[in-house]
């Protein structure tokens, strides 16, 4: 190829939008796409089928609408002979091949990959143009401003200044309805009766491409955990866009009563299932957060069903990309808490009496996919109590869901779930007891594990793991004032009852169950 190629375009599996920055001023005479599938996104941590098989099909389907529009492409398919398994290794030798002048980006939602690219462009003495990610409502730069001065950073108030810039839910200065959020409301379970009928899922049947893709990750990632029976994922902007509409109109109306509310064998309940979209960028979260306003005006739903969705978008979202681009790298290291065991081999599997841990971990490894409640307040919450180290945690998290992109899910899991950043990213380690699940769903009923009992053979594991912990880090948690109340219950168990819950813990750290 002639030397006055201009730029070569690089776009990354999770940058899969025609209106990317990278692109905005794309000339097909003069640049050229360079993306690639390499064995390494899939094996750095161990990703899931359902994860991976997701990847690579969006990728494949969007290298089909780039072709659509006559633009020049370089693509890289995982079985390619001459692969080199790494992003870097690929990019280097369509360097070589190529040799453009410039190489354009939009920013990746990864450390270790914007590391890699950057030393590869170094390597060839080229510059790496990397533009901003327009699929936010705020840039990392905000965040940063929003954090200067403040001793701590708290999701409520960015969410709130973005709600009065943006304008959205908002009566001129004021919070719709007179509040900022609906908590309270939004903390219903189902009740004994269970959740009744329950809309249905929208599923997408794989077509050509995505069988091929099947075909190869269980070929190519055999080992890799998980399975394929179920794969159902939008791989596509117009599928994107039918799922957002289907809870819409579906789900949302009760999405904000039970979005913490668990059921047994109840995979999707109420929840939207577009996080993989939208972290693809199959969807802008301006045109999912769009869609919900909406809804609220028409009076489809209750306006805490929607604050509550809409926070997770515009509040959750957008905190949590500021906290991992201002707190890396040294923020994968974090381990506040000291955490040292391994993470138990029951959560490749699902093989456990734990009930609720059975329920949440087969599904994740089915579908690749558990609600926000399941990854906090079960598996998450089980290896904060066992004190799990941190990366192993993350490195789960990352590997087995298909909304897992690195931006979002590490601070989730080493801040919100784990609070091995100290408070960082949340203000208090997220810690109950079997009471909490006995209390949100039906796990316990048919669980051989008693929610209410710490000490015996059928104690429940979290129960006796959750006054463990509190005793194990009492002189952290004695500093943190949302604590003092569960400090205080501590407090009425004597030395005895003390010694009896760390000797069964201990148990539970050296045992599978």
């Amino acid at each position: 190829m002639a030397k006055s190629l201009r730029h070569l375009v690089l776009i990354l599996g999770d940058q899969l939008n025609l209106d990317s920055t990278a692109l905005a001023d794309f000339d097909p005479t003069q640049d050229i796409i360079w993306m690639a599938e390499v064995m390494e996104e899939s094996t750095h941590v161990a990703s899931s089928k359902q994860r991976s098989t997701l990847f690579l099909s969006a990728m494949r389907h969007f290298a089909d609408a780039i072709k659509a529009k006559a633009w020049p492409l370089v693509y890289t398919q995982l079985s390619d002979a001459d692969n080199t398994g790494t992003l870097a290794g690929e990019l280097d030798k369509a360097i070589q091949k190529i040799r453009p002048q410039k190489l354009l980006m939009t920013a990746p939602g990864e450390w270790r990959v914007l590391q890699s690219l950057r030393a590869i462009a170094k390597n060839n003495d080229l510059t790496l143009d990397v533009r901003d990610d327009a699929h936010f409502f705020s840039t990392v730069r905000d965040f940063a401003e929003h954090a200067k001065g403040r001793k701590q950073l708290r999701q409520e108030y960015f969410y709130r200044e973005l709600r009065q810039k943006t304008g959205i839910l908002m009566d001129g200065k004021k919070p719709i309805g007179g509040q900022w959020n609906f908590d309270e409301e939004n903390r219903g379970s189902f009740g004994k009766a269970g959740p009744g009928l329950l809309p249905k899922p929208l599923r997408f049947e794989p077509d050509s491409i995505t069988q091929d893709v099947m075909n190869l990750v269980n070929e190519k990632l055999a080992a890799n955990p998980g399975t394929l029976n179920s794969f159902g994922w939008p791989v596509t902007r117009t599928q994107a866009l039918e799922a957002l509409d289907s809870f819409i109109q579906h789900r949302l109306p009760s999405f904000g009563l039970y979005q913490d509310a668990m059921w047994e064998g109840e995979v999707w309940l109420y929840h939207s299932h577009i996080a993989s979209a939208l972290n693809l960028k199959l969807l802008n979260p301006k045109e999912v957060v769009s869609a919900a306003e909406k809804a609220y005006k028409q009076g489809h739903a209750p306006l805490p069903a929607v604050e509550g969705f809409i926070r997770q978008i515009l509040g959750w979202r957008e905190y949590v990309r500021g906290i991992y681009w201002t707190q890396m790298p040294e923020y994968l290291e974090r381990n506040e808490m000291q955490a040292s065991a391994h993470l138990p081999a029951f959560y490749w599997t699902g093989d456990t009496e734990m009930a609720c841990m059975r329920d949440a971990i087969s599904q994740t490894m089915n579908h690749g996919y558990a609600h926000h409640i399941q990854r906090l307040m079960v598996t998450g919450l089980y290896a904060l109590l066992l004190g799990v180290v941190p990366k192993e945690v993350h490195a789960w998290y990352l590997g087995v869901y298909v909304d897992a992109v690195e931006w979002v899910e590490l601070p989730n899991t080493l801040g919100m779930s784990q609070f091995a950043d100290g408070g960082v990213m949340a203000s208090k380690p997220y810690v109950a007891s079997g009471k909490y699940i006995d209390r949100m769903s039906n796990h316990c009923k048919g669980c051989r594990f008693d929610p209410g009992v710490s000490v015996g053979e059928n104690a429940c594991p979290f129960t006796t793991l959750y006054w463990d912990y509190l005793n194990r880090h009492v002189d952290v948690l004695a500093k943190n004032p949302r604590m003092l109340m569960q400090l205080k219950n501590l407090n009425r168990l004597s030395n005895e009852e003390r010694d009896a819950i760390a000797a069964q813990a201990r148990l539970l750290t050296n045992s599978s169950i």
